[in-house]
């Protein structure tokens, strides 16, 4: 059986490229009110994976990190801005990473919605996925 094959990304100027090996964990799109400020965005997709399974391929100098609430953190391109990725002590073993950094396909589509009980009234949902109004514990299952 052959592994699973890697999937690239970067950020908007290319400074700071990444690698991750499959398998993810979940992917999602986060309506929090949070994601939305950061990004600019309505929501944002997100899929996790273990620390160990993200490889910088160029622009460690450039990632900055910033807190954004009592247990999470984002990174950021220090040269155009763009968000990267967010850890939490809630699962520190796990590094959740924006989904459209990644050109071309990953392992798993997104499965749910999560926080829309904050999300804005100018986006109407009904692609069928799951809902939930904050978080849900199956957003961080254990990998396979």
């Amino acid at each position: 059986m052959s592994a699973a094959k890697a999937f690239h990304g970067a950020c908007l100027c290319g400074a700071v490229g990444f690698e991750v090996t499959p398998p993810t964990r979940w992917c999602l799109h986060c309506h929090c009110t949070l994601c939305r400020k950061a990004h600019g965005a309505p929501f944002v997709t997100w899929f996790g994976v273990g620390k160990d399974q993200l490889r910088l391929t160029q622009g460690e100098a450039t990632v900055r990190w910033r807190d954004s609430s009592d247990h999470g953190r984002r990174a950021f391109c220090n040269t155009c801005g763009t968000q990267l990725f967010f850890e939490s002590s809630k699962w520190p073993d796990q590094i959740d990473i924006v989904r459209a950094l990644v050109d071309g396909p990953i392992d798993r589509a997104p499965s749910a919605h999560v926080y829309v009980s904050t999300k804005v009234d100018w986006v109407d949902i009904d692609d069928g996925l799951e809902r939930f109004p904050e978080e849900y514990q199956s957003r961080r299952p254990e990998p396979a």
